[in-house]
Order: C-alpha cells, then sequence, then structure tokens
C-alpha cells in the first residue's frame, strides 16, 4: 500500500461554500491512488448529506459522523453537543495516531473548536504528534489563528455571491 512521504496539515476554511466539498475531492483523489481515507464529521451526524450515501461504495474510506442532527448554535453548548463532539475527537485521535489512514479529514472540527465544544490544546498536539505520513485536514468556518500558525496549507473560502441570497433552498446532491 502506498503511503505519504511526508504528510501535511491543510485547513479550508471561511464563510464561503465548499470547505466539506474540496475535502471531499482531496478524499477521492487519494483513494483514487490506492491511499485510505478516513472522515470523521464534527456536529453533522444525523443530517442527511449526499456523502453518507457513497462512502460505502467507494475502496478505502471510511467516515463516522457525530452529531444529533440539529444545528449547535447556542453558547455555551449543550452537555449532549459536548459528549459527542468528545467522542469525535477521541476517535480523530485513535485513527490518526494508529497511522493506518494515509488521510484524515475532521471535518467542521473549527466549528467545534469555536463553539468550545473541544479544546484547542488537545487539536493542537494532535497536529504535532501525528504520525510523518499522516494528511491531517480540518475544515469549518472561524479557523483559529492557532490552527492557521500550525496549519501547512490554508484555504480561506470567501463568499462573493450565494443564491441563498435571493431565496433558493439548498438543493439535495449540490449543497448537501
Amino acid at each position: 500500500m502506498p503511503k505519504l512521504e511526508k504528510g501535511l496539515v491543510q485547513v479550508y476554511t471561511g464563510n464561503g461554500k465548499g470547505k466539506t466539498t474540496a475535502a471531499f475531492g482531496l478524499a477521492l483523489r487519494a483513494i483514487g491512488r490506492g491511499l485510505k481515507v478516513y472522515v470523521i464529521q464534527f456536529i453533522k451526524g444525523g443530517f442527511d448529506y449526499g456523502e453518507l450515501y457513497v462512502v460505502d461504495k467507494l475502496p478505502n474510506l471510511k467516515l463516522k459522523a457525530f452529531g444529533r442532527g440539529k444545528f449547535v448554535t447556542e453558547e455555551p453548548a449543550g452537555r449532549e453537543d459536548v459528549k459527542l463532539a468528545e467522542e469525535a475527537f477521541a476517535l480523530a485521535e485513535e485513527v490518526v495516531k494508529s497511522g493506518e489512514y494515509d488521510v484524515v479529514v475532521l471535518d467542521e472540527i473549527n466549528v467545534a473548536l469555536n463553539l468550545k465544544l473541544i479544546k484547542i490544546e488537545k487539536v493542537l498536539e494532535l497536529i504535532k504528534n501525528k504520525p510523518q505520513h499522516v494528511e491531517l485536514v480540518l475544515t469549518g468556518r472561524y479557523a483559529s489563528n492557532e490552527i492557521i500558525e500550525a496549519a501547512d496549507l490554508v484555504t480561506e473560502m470567501k463568499e462573493v455571491k450565494h443564491p441563498f441570497n435571493k431565496g433558493y433552498k439548498a438543493r439535495k446532491g449540490v449543497e448537501y
């Protein structure tokens, strides 16, 4: 099985559309080259996203979503949201440290950090101690300065224009 010689840390953040989409594009490219990918979704469990329907059809791709199917907006966050985020992060630590997967995507972890569902020190420690060959991808709005500083690549998606502003609803297969 091929391994990356040097895994980097990538961050997709910003208020524009496409952060998760970019991470899944990377995942698709990686599995196309025989790499193993694990996607862990924070605060997305219980939602009906299109990516959930294709995971079992693609080789070398695992996905686990955590969350209660509601947008987390209250601060401080509820106990259940904290518990689910901690479970997601515990899995992330296990998967990254095992070195079994070449690419690990922590989808919406920046939002979980912003909502204080998990501690930033733990994420920074994971970044610092990841195996050399593991590519680590962190997505979500509100990437902190500490996460940006720790990353090798940071892309900020900036909303310039969005169809929601003209009254279009989210479309199955495109937005979710």
